[in-house]
């Protein structure tokens, strides 16, 4: 047991030094979350626009720049955590195979790629509260970081998937920014009137987002909003690392040293 627990720290030392190597990363999170987040409040319009919180069955009316900046901040996380994710799986594929090969618990592995996720999800999404706050004061701020911590997870899972199979940084980071943009773009009613439908609410950041207004409008918590949100996160973590235990999966021939599969 005590292995078991020094391979997964070390894991994910190694997992944490390889998101920190990503400098592109590194300077969209420092320099960009903040321009994204405040620039986008001060020159989007006043106007007031509807906004149906289905999972509370209340019609809220916020003013655009702030819909706006909650649709931005989910959109740039996802970016973010979503472009790591992929670039950080993609880059140590190799990497894995040859630990596993040398006898590395894959579960350590596994363990040490979610709890990165998570970490770095969480980071992302309490430092862009903390811009949204400076900006205007949200009903329920924990609600909020919650909602966008929600928004970056899935996306991270999404990367994940997208490693195992495309071997291109830009093709990755094409692909994060064209799904979270459709995915948010769909459920602005600045953008398209099908905002007012019924399916935006299998979109990934449905959830994300119906929690977000809720946090800024309402003093309610929409729970029915929870469910999709935990469903999208789970299924895009998942298949994510079955991709990966699939790719470092160890096969041992009778009578023939064990082989990872490629």
């Amino acid at each position: 047991m005590r292995r078991h627990w020094d391979c997964y720290a070390t894991a994910v030392c190694m997992t944490l030094v390889q998101h920190l190597r990503n400098r592109l990363a590194l300077v969209i999170i420092v320099v960009f979350i903040p321009v994204w987040a405040i620039l986008i409040y001060a020159l989007s319009l006043e106007i007031a626009l509807p906004f149906h919180v289905r999972a509370a069955e209340r019609v809220v009316t916020l003013p655009a720049n702030v819909l706006n900046q909650l649709a931005g901040a989910l959109q740039i996380l996802a970016l973010i955590t979503g472009f790591m994710m992929f670039v950080t799986t993609m880059n140590s594929a190799s990497f894995d195979r040859r630990l596993v090969r040398s006898g590395f618990p894959q579960l350590s592995l596994i363990a040490a790629k979610l709890t990165a996720l998570v970490m770095v999800a969480l980071c992302v999404a309490t430092y862009a509260t903390g811009l949204i706050c400076l900006t205007h004061r949200p009903a329920q701020p924990l609600l909020l970081a919650t909602a966008l911590f929600g928004g970056a997870l899935i996306y991270g899972g999404i990367g994940i998937v997208l490693a195992a199979v495309l071997t291109s940084d830009l093709a990755g980071l094409v692909l994060v920014t064209v799904i979270c943009s459709v995915d948010l773009a769909l459920q602005s009613p600045l953008a398209t009137p099908a905002a007012a439908g019924t399916l935006v609410r299998y979109l990934p950041d449905y959830g994300p987002m119906q929690g977000a207004v809720a946090a800024v409008a309402l003093d309610t918590v929409p729970w029915s909003a929870v469910a999709p949100a935990v469903c999208w996160a789970l299924g895009t973590a998942a298949l994510g690392i079955s991709a990966f235990a699939g790719r470092t999966r160890v096969h041992r021939p009778a009578g023939g040293p064990a082989t990872v599969s490629a």
